[in-house]
């Protein structure tokens, strides 16, 4: 078997591969070749497997994303996708000689972050990554949709909100997103190419949609919601804020729209204050709250010293990496809002996984969860409690982006 680079010439072969895998079949693109997922692979960071005969038997690729971190810094990052291998050849080692091909070229290019979203959640923990951000489903019947007034003194809304049809606000769209996924932890860039080619799921793709976009005192917008109507439910694909006074804004929207039984928001955080601000406070029910945003370490020493803390402390950990055959013990030293990380012989505080760092790293899994699950080894009793000091976020990582 031959693990080997792709190009452009070879797009059509891997799509078709690719679908092959997963027992689908290719939409038909527009006449621009945009307005399909596979648009925006970027070919010369994808990966085809090669049977000895020459048939193509395995697929995977990456995208050049940026990823916000705690603190508010951006970390490039390979978004890992299109993995797979046709149903002739599993079980063969096909995927793992990708994997391990793929990490091992990822580092050669200088990153130190891969993150992915993962279709079956026992594959790619054995390949170093951890779930590092959750998401649920949340459904408010209409009939006990009220809000609680704000209390006095909270910042009113003095902005207004806007229905636009999707063809009319694409650029609205990627300039908000812009200035979110900037501040919100866990979030990732969404590259001009793919809002112009359509590429990806709604508000991305150019699917009919209604958005009620807000609009802050000076007409600026600072928030959307993308939705469709079916079946009795408003269906919201994102809803997107700069600010809570803006999401506030737009969940009421959404809350008061006529000739539905139900709203449904995807992706919403657990713990997302919309339920508190209900009248009703059991009347949202939250369902299939899951794993969102897989994250894997490349290079420990850069990925801990690129993110920001909110907490002094130091912390040693023992991190192995039985996928690539590696293990490292590294001192963590965090003063006012930066560390550093370095090797030291020193006993440790905590030993684990790499892809439990992984888990922990965005602040969205608590170390000491882990310790508790057996995934983690605290050394001694106060090696967990600083962990969760240490590895909180200034808020709770979401992933919205879907690739």
């Amino acid at each position: 078997m031959e693990i080997r680079s792709t190009t452009d010439q070879d797009l059509k072969v891997f799509v078709d591969t690719l679908h092959a895998a997963f027992g689908l079949f290719p939409e038909t693109p527009a006449e621009d070749g945009g307005g399909v997922w596979w648009s925006v692979y970027e070919m010369d960071r994808n990966l085809l497997a090669v049977a000895p005969d020459g048939r193509p038997i395995g697929t995977a690729g990456a995208y050049s994303f940026e990823l916000t971190l705690p603190g508010g810094a951006l970390a490039p990052a390979a978004g890992v996708t299109a993995v797979g291998v046709l149903p002739t050849h599993r079980r063969r080692g096909v995927l793992t000689a990708m994997m391990r091909h793929q990490l091992e070229q990822l580092r050669e290019r200088g990153d130190f972050l891969a993150v992915l979203l993962a279709a079956e959640a026992p594959i790619y923990g054995r390949f170093g990554y951890g779930p590092a951000t959750y998401t649920a489903r949340l459904t408010v019947p209409r009939r006990q949709a009220a809000l609680t007034p704000l209390r006095a003194g909270h910042p009113a809304d003095t902005g207004s909100v806007e229905l636009l049809p999707r063809a009319d606000c694409g650029e609205i769209l990627e300039e908000v997103y812009d200035r979110y996924r900037r501040t919100q932890p866990g979030a990732l860039s969404r590259p001009h190419r793919w809002w112009a080619s359509g590429a990806g799921k709604p508000p991305i793709a150019p699917k009919p949609r209604y958005v009620a976009v807000h609009r802050d005192a000076d007409g600026v917008p600072d928030g959307y919601a993308s939705y469709e109507l079916g079946s009795g439910a408003l269906t919201v694909d994102e809803t997107i804020a700069t600010d809570d006074t803006a999401h506030h804004a737009l969940v009421r929207c959404l809350l008061g729209h006529d000739l539905v039984d139900r709203i449904v928001f995807r992706h919403f955080t657990p713990d997302h204050p919309l339920r508190w601000q209900l009248a009703d406070f059991r009347a949202a029910e939250l369902s299939g709250d899951t794993d969102q945003l897989w994250v894997r370490l490349l290079d420990v020493p850069r990925a801990l010293t690129a993110r920001g803390w909110f907490a002094d402390g130091e912390l040693v950990l023992d991190v192995d990496d039985p996928f690539l055959g590696e293990r490292g013990r590294h001192l963590l030293t965090v003063r006012d809002g930066r560390a550093e990380c370095v090797p030291t012989d020193r006993a440790p505080d905590l030993s684990l996984d790499v892809r439990d760092l992984g888990a922990i790293y965005l602040g969205g899994t608590a170390p000491g969860t882990l310790v508790r699950a057996g995934h983690i080894r605290a050394h001694h009793p106060a090696a967990a409690p600083l962990a969760d000091t240490l590895f909180r976020a200034d808020r709770q990582p979401h992933t919205v982006h879907w690739f």
